[in-house]
């Protein structure tokens, strides 16, 4: 489905993509994230993030939970493991990324 707002402000534009960049995000990806979030119900501060709980107090980044649209190498690896995903026993065999930069770089 696509959604569509006209007469936007010029200043409302400016301020989105100033959001969206402070999130590094596409402003197509900073509207969706605005949609979704206000689809779920979700109260949003000042900044547009999801209101903190004490977990995320002080640098956001309490446990099990991450700023909006951020997440670390763990939280990706454990979303794809919850949804049925193993690592193939093919990908064992292959080198890995350190190893083919420190392999490029030593030829220089």
């Amino acid at each position: 489905m696509n959604l569509s707002i006209k007469d936007v402000p010029e200043d409302v534009a400016a301020r989105l993509r100033d959001r969206a960049a402070r999130n590094h995000r596409s402003l197509q990806g900073e509207l969706m994230a605005i949609v979704c979030a206000a689809a779920e119900g979700e109260a949003a501060g000042p900044s547009g993030r999801a209101a903190s709980s004490s977990a995320d107090a002080g640098n956001g980044l309490g446990t099990g939970s991450s700023p909006q649209g951020w997440k670390t190498v763990e939280q990706l690896l454990a979303d794809r493991r919850s949804r049925g995903w193993a690592p193939s026993a093919a990908g064992a065999a292959l080198p890995l990324a350190v190893d083919i930069v420190r392999a490029q770089r030593d030829r220089r």
